[in-house]
C-alpha cells in the first residue's frame, strides 16, 4: 500500500499527516512550545550533594537544578557494566560539588521540581537502542522464541566493530531487518555517540551536547518505509534542514524529500484541514452509520455512543433517551 507524509510547518507548532492511498490515516502534532527535554544530553556540573536523600541537584542550564539519585548513577549501580555486582557506594563517595558529569533527562521537569536524570546514556535508533557505556547485547522480550533472539544476538555482533563496540538493545521491529538495514542503524547511532564526545572536549557546564529529534526528523528516522512514495514539505528553510539530516543520517530517504511550493495550503490541497475538523467536531459519524457525540462540562466529559443510522435523534429524543446509545462519563475534579 502507497503512502505518503505531508510536513506542515508553522511557528507555533508542526504536523505531519500520513497518507495511504490518498486518505488520512494519523496525524501527528508537535508544538515548539511544549517539545519534552527527555532524551537530551548533557554537560552538567553538581551543585549540591544530599547524603541524606542519597541525591545530587545537577546544574545543566535550565531554570531549576536538575535531581540526580544514586541508583541512577550507571557506573556504580549493581551490574553498571552488564557483569559486576557490587555494591552501589553512598552517593558522598561518588560526586562533589564542582565536578562536571555527563548526564541524560530521563524525565522531564513538573511544577517546581526539575528534571530527573540519569548517567546511563541510551541513543534510540529506528531499530536498536544503543548503550555506548555498557557491552551488553539485550533482545525485545516480545520478540519469539529463545533460539530466534540468540540468532538476532549473534547478527548483531558479526556486524560491531572489533573496538570500542557498546551495547545494544534489538527493538521488535529489528525482527526482519536486514543486516544492511541493521549496520546503517548501527553507523548512524555511533555517530551520534562521537558527536557527544567530541562536543565534551574543553567544553564547560552547563551545555547541551544532544538534543532529542524533532517530529519531522523523527518521521524520517523511523516511519519512512520502502512504501512511502514521498515527503512533501511546505517550508523552504526547513525542507533544506531535513535535506542535512537524511545525507547525514538516513541516506536512504534523501530522495523522497520533496519541497511544496504551490499557493494553495498543503493540507488543505490533500483534504488533511477538513479531516481534522470532522474528528474535532462535537459529532463525529462512524463508518457504520452510527455516530459519536461528544460534550464536556466543567467536572465530566461524555461520549454517546449512538447507533442511530441514517437520522439525527431529535433534541426530545435524545432527552427521552429513547434512541439507542451507551453514554460513557470521564469524571474530573
Amino acid at each position: 500500500m502507497t503512502e505518503q507524509f505531508l510536513i506542515n510547518f508553522t511557528p507555533q507548532e508542526t504536523r505531519v499527516a500520513l497518507l495511504q492511498q490518498g486518505v488520512v490515516q494519523e496525524l501527528h502534532i508537535e508544538r515548539t512550545n511544549g517539545r519534552g527535554i527527555v532524551g537530551n544530553v548533557y554537560l552538567g556540573r553538581v551543585v549540591r550533594v544530599l547524603p541524606g536523600m542519597q541525591s545530587a541537584f545537577i546544574e545543566i542550564g535550565l531554570e531549576r537544578t536538575a535531581f540526580l539519585h544514586v541508583a541512577d548513577i550507571w557506573s556504580e549501580r549493581p551490574g553498571g557494566n552488564g557483569h559486576g555486582n557490587h555494591e552501589t557506594r553512598p552517593i558522598e563517595r561518588v560526586l562533589s560539588e564542582g565536578q562536571s558529569l555527563t548526564v541524560q533527562v530521563q524525565k522531564d521537569p513538573i511544577g517546581t521540581k526539575g528534571a530527573r536524570l540519569t548517567t546511563q546514556i541510551s541513543i534510540a535508533g529506528r531499530l536498536l537502542v544503543h548503550l555506548p557505556q555498557d557491552t551488553h547485547i539485550g533482545i525485545s522480550q516480545r520478540i519469539g522464541e529463545e533460539a530466534e533472539r540468540e540468532k538476532l544476538r549473534a547478527r548483531i555482533q558479526a556486524l560491531l566493530p572489533a573496538e570500542q563496540p557498546g551495547g545494544y538493545i534489538l527493538r521488535t521491529v529489528a525482527a526482519d531487518a536486514s543486516d544492511e538495514e541493521l549496520g546503517a542503524d548501527i553507523a548512524y547511532l555511533r555517530r551520534i555517540w562521537r558527536e557527544i564526545e567530541t562536543r565534551k572536549i574543553g567544553a564547560l557546564p552547563p551545555m547541551l551536547l544532544h538534543h532529542d529529534l524533532t517530529l519531522a526528523q523523527r518521521v524520517l528516522r523511523d516511519l519512512v518505509t520502502s512504501e512511502t512514495t514521498g515527503v512533501i514539505i511546505d517550508s523552504r528553510e526547513n525542507f533544506q534542514k531535513l535535506q542535512n539530516f537524511a545525507h547525514e543520517y538516513v541516506p536512504q530517504v534523501s530522495e523522497r524529500l520533496m519541497h511544496y511550493t504551490g499557493e494553495r495550503p498543503l493540507f488543505d490541497l490533500h483534504g488533511v484541514e477538513e479531516e481534522i475538523q470532522k474528528a474535532l467536531a462535537r459529532r463525529v459519524d462512524l463508518k457504520s452509520g452510527g455516530y459519536l457525540i461528544f460534550d464536556q462540562a466543567e467536572a465530566v466529559s461524555t461520549v454517546d455512543v449512538r447507533s442511530g443510522a441514517d437520522h439525527r435523534p431529535s433534541a426530545q429524543a435524545a432527552q427521552s433517551g429513547r434512541h439507542h446509545h451507551r453514554r460513557l462519563h470521564r469524571h474530573g475534579r
